[in-house]
This record gives C-alpha cells, structure tokens and sequence, in this order.
C-alpha cells in the first residue's frame, strides 16, 4: 500500500514543474530574442530655470539707517533781492552763497545778496559782501584755498600731477615740496571733490551700466615676490579691490570705491549706485561672472509679489521677493588659464535673452563689458596706487581711496573723451597758423547733461558746494 507521502511529495514536484514553466521565455526555435531597449536617460533642459524669488528681502547694511533716519528739509527759499539802480555789476556772483548761519540768504545761490568789496590786503582773493546779513567773507571760504599761504598755482599743479598719474614723493621732488604738504593737500582736496561728486551726480538717467573690479595691492604685496598661484590666493582675500560701475554711453564714471570683494561691498556699490540714479531709472546692469551682484540687484531693484494659489484649498503661499519687470541682468563670464582668457559665455539672470539684445541693438552693441575694462586700463594709468609693478603703493585703504576721488572728478569733468567729441557747425579759427577747429571736446559730465563745458582743475577746486541740491543753477 502507497504511503499518503508519496501523493504530497508528487504534488509538490507538480507544483514545482508548473512554476518553472511559467517562468521560462516561450520563442520560436532559431529565432534571437529581441533584447530589451535600455530606457533612455533623462537629458537636463540646457534652458534655464525661472527665477522664482525669494521668501525674504535681500540685506543691505546702508538701506536700513535710511529708512529710520528723517533728513531735514532745506529752508524756504528766499526772494531775489531787487535790483538797484546803481551801475551794473562786472563781477559775477551767482556761484557764490552766504556762509553765516544767522542769514536768510545762508546756502543759497543767485539771490542777488552778495557784492564784491574788493582784493583786501592785496590779496588775490576778492572779498564779498552779503546784503542779507551785513557779513564779509572770502570767496575762498568752502575750498582748499582757504587759509593756505602756498601759491594757488603750485597746488593746482600739484594736484594736476597726481590726477595724471605721478607719486606723491615725484611730485614732490618735482616741484620741490615736502611729501607730507603734498599728502596734506590731497587730503584736503579728496574730501573736497568727494562733496562736489556728490553734489553734481544725482538724478542720472542711463539705460545701460557695466560694472567690474580690478585688484590693487598694498605695499606689503609687492608683484614679484610671491609666484603665480600663491598671488591669486592672496589676492582673492585681498581687502583691496577697486569697484567700478560706468555709463557705457556717456562714459560716465558713477560710482568708485575700494573694499573686499565681498557681497556686502557688492551691495554697497549697488546702494551708491540708487542714490546717483533717478527715482524711475532701472538700466541694463552688465556685470562680470561675480554672483553676489545678483543678489545686491535683487535687494535694490525688486518688490513684493503675492503668488497664486497652486490649489483650490489651502493657505496661501508666502509673498515672494521679485526683481522689478524692468530689470535686465546680464553676465559676461570669463574662463582663464594661465592668467589668459580662453572662453567667454553669456548669460541672461534677469529678463530675456531678447528684451537684453533690444536694448543693445539700439546703439549697436553686444553683451560685454569692453567700456569698464578700458576705463579699468585708465584707472591704473592714471592712479599711481594702483598701478602695476609699481614703487608708489599705498600703506593702507585710505591713500588708495584719495587718489581714486581725485580721479573720479578729474575724469568726469576735466578730462574730454575723443569719442564723446561733437562737430562744429563753423570751423574756429586757431590763434596760431595751424587749421581750423572742426571738433568741440565734450567730457563725460558734458554727454551726461550735468554740465555745459569743460572745466579745468583750478576751476573744480574753486568750485563751492552749496550745503542742499540746486538744480536750476547747475
């Protein structure tokens, strides 16, 4: 008799055998498989991805004070004193304002409140008399001239020197000077041009901006000492770094100043940047490959958006932090090796490809930054602090930011740009035999609006800066 066993051991064979056969590809004899295609990766969209903003606002370490502090509005303007019928005055007077701080007249220019009294002293500066408050002052009050013993000239001169370029010890030996008088008067004369910049750059409008950084060095990091790579190691973490950012139409220089390069140096040039152009201005930014450049546009060109809801319940999306629709952003990022450029790639941050060629397309130009390159070129011809392979270093951050604010007014409004220069309707004749002036010089200040001619560097430093904005006297 069969054990029951044996059936449970058959079944289980059974069972066994119907697994495996289910199991096995079932093909016709001779015939290949067909392998199996291997699913294809998925490729990355080269497009890039849409901004989609930010759920905070940017920090701006300058922005904050700004909103607590409440500045003082200027007094109310006074009325032009009447004319007399005494003989018409030879001696202009509309640049000049009352300096006493008990006079109605105090600050403000062509108010017909201030006569010539003459040269006291024989000196060569005239004194000028105020009908408002019966006070005399010099018409050096408010300038570098007052008070100085030194010849007007030789500190034109001296001045003029190191706007060109030269040291602070060659001009000195130059003009036989003590170096720390020429270190005085450059002083005095950078906190001077810094006002009158101030005074004269607001409201600018300009539909484009390049921006760039070149290093400079201090004296303790002379070139030559370090080698190639242990240099931009050190320059990387240099606190010396001058930022520049220009009109590339006009050839205007808006803003130059020294620090790290850092985001919250970054966001302070983008802050200056505001407060010179005017309220509605939102240009075409063209900065290097920099990436904290973004973020400081963002801070200062954006505003709050609400998003739409993704469902039909739920809360609401937090408000997201946009750049302004006006606000284009370019890039031009360079490759290097071996200290040369081996590649360049644009790229869009803000706005589109086509909105940014609209805008370029209207002068006949390309994404770049060639214009602030060159004006970096000019830089350190003209700054000896900054030149290369130099022996005229600066001990420390204030040398180099002095002689960049003497250069930043003298390239403004003394300097003519041969390609800013405008034809003349009728050729001047020369006083000399040579041919006739068929061009007028035109400074970036001129192609800018902010002046009508070119002034000189005596002029400049003659110039007094009213204490509150003027405009109708510019």
């Amino acid at each position: 008799m069969v054990s029951h066993l044996f059936y449970y051991q058959l079944a289980l064979l059974a069972i066994l055998w119907l697994f495996v056969m289910l199991h096995l590809p079932w093909s016709k004899p001779g015939l290949p498989t067909p392998p199996v295609p291997a699913k294809p990766k998925r490729k990355r969209s080269p497009e890039p991805k849409a901004f989609e903003g930010l759920t905070h606002k940017p920090h701006c370490m300058l922005c904050e004070p700004e909103t607590g502090e409440t500045h003082p509005p200027p007094p109310v303007r006074p009325d032009p004193m009447p004319p007399t019928n005494r003989r018409p005055r030879t001696v202009d007077t509309s640049m000049h304002f009352c300096p006493h701080t008990d006079c109605d007249y105090r600050g403000w220019l062509g108010r017909n409140n201030l006569r010539a009294n003459g040269h006291p002293s024989g000196s060569p500066w005239r004194h000028l008399h105020c009908l408002g408050c019966n006070g005399y002052f010099l018409e050096t009050h408010g300038t570098i001239f007052y008070g100085k013993q030194a010849a007007v000239e030789l500190i034109v001169r001296v001045l003029a020197c190191l706007a060109e370029g030269l040291g602070i010890r060659a001009t000195a030996r130059v003009f036989e000077v003590d170096p720390n008088t020429v270190l005085h008067w450059l002083v005095e004369a950078a906190e001077h041009l810094r006002a009158i910049s101030r005074y004269f750059l607001c409201e600018v409008h300009v539909t484009q901006l390049q921006l760039d950084e070149l290093y400079a060095v201090l004296r303790e990091v002379k070139a030559g000492e370090l080698s190639d790579d242990e240099a931009i190691t050190r320059l990387e973490r240099s606190p010396l770094w001058v930022w520049t950012a220009m009109d590339p139409e006009s050839k205007l220089l808006l803003v130059i100043d020294v620090g790290t390069r850092t985001l919250a140096m970054a966001q302070c040039v983008v802050h200056r940047v505001v407060r010179v152009l005017a309220p509605t201005c939102v240009p075409l930014c063209l900065p290097d490959g920099l990436k904290d450049y973004g973020t400081a546009f963002l801070s200062h060109f954006g505003h709050w958006i609400q998003p739409e809801r993704r469902r039909d319940k739920g809360p609401l999306p937090k408000p997201r932090w946009m750049p302004l629709p006006h606000l284009l952003y370019a890039q031009v990022v360079k490759s290097y090796r071996r200290r040369r450029i081996v590649g360049v790639k644009y790229r869009v941050v803000f706005g589109t490809m086509e909105r940014v060629q609209q805008v370029l397309s209207a002068c006949g130009r390309k994404i770049n930054t060639a214009f602030v390159e060159r004006l970096n070129l000019d830089i350190r011809q003209r700054v000896a602090a900054v030149g290369r392979r130099v022996n005229t270093l600066c001990q420390g951050e204030d040398g180099v930011r002095q002689q960049l604010v003497v250069y930043h007014t003298y390239y403004n409004f003394c300097l003519p740009h041969a390609s800013l220069r405008q034809p003349l309707l009728v050729p001047e004749p020369t006083h000399g035999s040579g041919s006739a002036k068929l061009w007028r010089p035109c400074t970036p200040a001129m192609a800018a609006g902010l002046t009508n001619h070119v002034w000189s560097l005596k002029e400049v430093l003659c110039y007094r800066v009213p204490p509150w904005p003027q405009p109708q006297v510019r």
